[in-house]
């Protein structure tokens, strides 16, 4: 009873978090959902395609059910789950994290949460897994990319939040006056501790 519970409640979390991630991008431009916006280059098409790949591998090849899809092999990782390269479109990328999800829901319904997994890639001596242990991983990873995701959409245009119905009217005047007291704050500790 527990564990479908568990189970249930993660995997509950994590579809929201996918839906999250995709809300980021409603709205953009191409380019805008495309275009670096750190120094390292992250992006908000990009995130939503590395945490494609990163669900693709998790319930897929370490349950011995490998994904439909096409993946690079892990170990020519080269960033280029990343980005969105310029033949790779919008509707691509979004369709292959729809289809993953599809591909990850299968292994969550069909496995208990103690089905024994592999991975590779993790050092020993905890390669050897569970669903369990799993889930809560690629949660934790979506949850952290839709952090950045969530971040950098505020800086595009100053949209934030969780989903679209959460979406407060953005008070312009009211975010910069709390900006400059923030910053004022700020200044006035730096001040201090010099």
């Amino acid at each position: 009873m527990i564990d479908e519970l568990a189970k249930d409640t993660l995997h509950g979390r994590l579809r929201r978090d996918r839906n999250a991630l995709l809300w980021k991008l409603d709205g953009l431009s191409d380019y805008d959902a495309r275009r670096p916006l750190t120094a390292t280059g992250t992006n908000l098409l990009g995130l939503v395609k590395h945490v494609a790949t990163v669900e693709a591998r998790y319930f897929g090849e370490v349950f011995d059910r490998p994904s439909p899809e096409p993946l690079p092999r892990w170990q020519d990782s080269d960033g280029s789950d990343l980005w969105a390269a310029e033949d790779e479109t919008r509707d691509q990328i979004l369709g292959f994290y729809r289809r993953t999800w599809e591909h990850s829901d299968a292994t969550i319904h069909m496995l208990p949460l103690d089905a024994p997994g592999h991975v590779p890639w993790w050092p020993e001596p905890r390669p050897n897994t569970n669903l369990f242990a799993v889930l809560v991983h690629v949660l934790g990873e979506t949850i952290r990319h839709t952090g950045h995701a969530d971040i950098l959409r505020e800086g595009v245009d100053g949209r934030t939040g969780l989903r679209a119905e959460y979406e407060a009217q953005i008070d312009a005047p009211a975010r910069t006056a709390h900006h400059a007291r923030l910053e004022r704050a700020a200044r006035l500790a730096a001040r201090e501790e010099g």
